[in-house]
């Protein structure tokens, strides 16, 4: 029984470590703001609002964490933001 739970913790430790990495936006002085709230509700499906505060975290601190997830999750994403010629990484 005890070897069983040990293993059960284990592989819920590996899934939060999956889990613990963040699609990083960073600030650049070329796009609005319309355009970075835009891109966040599309490739991020954020809300307005969740996509208004991220894009004003981003301007006012260089950068923001936008998404949390596994990187296979969040790969896609980067992807899209960087395709939008947003600069986009995952920490």
């Amino acid at each position: 029984m005890a070897n069983q739970n040990k293993t059960q913790k284990q592989n819920e430790d590996l899934t939060s470590l999956k889990n613990n990495n963040f699609l990083i936006l960073h600030n650049d002085d070329y796009h609005t703001f319309d355009y970075v709230i835009d891109a966040l509700i599309d490739v991020c499906e954020h809300d307005i609002e969740q996509a208004v505060q991220s894009t004003y975290l981003v301007h006012y601190k260089g950068k923001a964490d936008v998404k949390k997830g596994s990187y296979d999750f969040l790969k896609p994403m980067m992807s899209k933001l960087k395709d939008k010629k947003l600069k986009a990484t995952i920490e």
